[in-house]
Parts: structure tokens; sequence; C-alpha cells
């Protein structure tokens, strides 16, 4: 039993450590951004930061007494509120756009 635990410990440990390299990065931003290293765009941080929202999201599912987790992912909600928010001010058609694609609206 205590074999089963420190395995699925040691997995969960690797998993996060490395479920954001630098090419899903790269991925992320030449799929929603201007190109793989155009990281300042509006669209290419909301995907990146949707993608870390999904990834923790999952943890918590698993470990519900994490607040730590759980803070940060309020806080990176909010980040991406606040971008969303400003593309909308900005250019309502990018907004829509990137809402679509990423399906974060209903």
């Amino acid at each position: 039993m205590s074999t089963g635990l420190g395995l699925y410990f040691f997995n969960q440990i690797l998993f996060i450590n490395m479920y954001l390299t630098a090419e899903k990065k790269q991925e992320i931003f030449g799929k929603y951004g201007k190109s793989n290293t155009d990281t300042g765009t509006s669209e290419g941080q909301i995907a990146l930061f949707s993608y870390r929202i999904n990834h923790l999201t999952a943890h918590l599912k698993l470990n519900k007494k994490d607040y730590s987790t759980e803070r940060a992912l309020v806080m990176l909600v909010g980040k991406r509120r606040r971008l969303l928010d400003y593309l909308k001010a900005r250019e309502i058609n990018r907004y829509r756009t990137i809402i679509k694609e990423l399906g974060i609206r209903k």
C-alpha cells in the first residue's frame, strides 16, 4: 500500500514540475499569439493563463485542502479576467475570437 502511495506521490510531483515546459509555452503562443516568441499579446497571455487554470483546477479536484494552490488559482483567474476586460474595451473582435477559441464562456 505504501509503495502505491509513494509512486503516486512521485508521479504527481513529476507531473507538477513538468506540466508547463518551454515547448508547451511556445506552442500556446504560436497558436494564439502572433508568433512563438511573441509573449506579450493579450491573446497569448490569456491562453497561457487558461492552460494554467485548467491544470490547477484538476490538481484541486484531487487535493481539496491545498489552500495555497486555491489562492493561486483565484489570483490567476483575476489576472485573466483583467486581461479579458482590457481586450474587450480595446478590440471587441479579438475578445470574441479568443473567447470562442478557448471556450471560456458558455
